[in-house]
């Protein structure tokens, strides 16, 4: 009896543990593991415009020194990539304010990742952005709200390409199995017992 309620407690666990592992999504920034600039290619023949605005926190500090990059894409690998979006003379990316940026690269659509870069002599809680908004070519526009410092010389962001959840028929199938999967185990232990 007793190896009976452990083999339903395992079931339950793993049933459990299976269901809640297909719905781990991040839905908040992160630091990507690694990015290589040089890798960022066209996919298709066609060039695009986007206009990216990018409003700064109002606690963030005052002004900004730093150097701050951009990279943005789609699901089918179709990155944009601009080096530097700061101009010192400008005045750029001060607390409270909204910064407009024009960038040409490989048209991406929906865009569903972006990651900003942060380089230069302050520390590491420097500049803070509230939020980057990509107004792109045959899409709707799409905001990523960070409202977080960006870390030092490290890509900082948001890829929600790969985070649509599975299907509810697909985690029927799954249940489907497991339920299975221990109806025979449960003919097995019974006749072990």
């Amino acid at each position: 009896m007793m190896k009976m309620v452990l083999v339903l407690f395992f079931f339950a666990s793993t049933l459990t543990l299976s269901v809640s592992e297909s719905y781990d999504v991040s839905l908040h920034p992160h630091a990507l593991d690694s990015f290589d600039v040089g890798y960022i290619q066209m996919k298709g023949a066609q060039n695009c415009s986007y206009l990216v605005m990018i409003t700064t926190s109002c606690s963030s500090p005052k002004f900004n020194s730093d150097k701050i990059s951009i990279a943005f894409g789609d699901a089918n690998g179709n990155q944009v990539y601009a080096a530097k979006l700061d101009d010192s003379l400008s005045r750029t990316f001060e607390q409270c304010a909204s910064d407009s940026f024009q960038i040409d690269g490989p048209c991406a659509s929906p865009i569903c990742s972006v990651y900003l870069y942060r380089s230069g002599s302050s520390d590491n809680y420097g500049w803070k952005p509230e939020s980057v908004k990509i107004y792109g070519y045959d899409t709707d526009p799409v905001t990523f709200t960070f409202n977080t410092s960006i870390p030092k010389d490290t890509w900082y962001g948001y890829n929600l390409c790969d985070t649509t959840p599975p299907s509810s028929s697909s985690i029927q199938i799954s249940v489907q199995k497991w339920i299975l999967f221990v109806m025979v185990l449960g003919s097995v232990f019974s006749i072990w017992m």
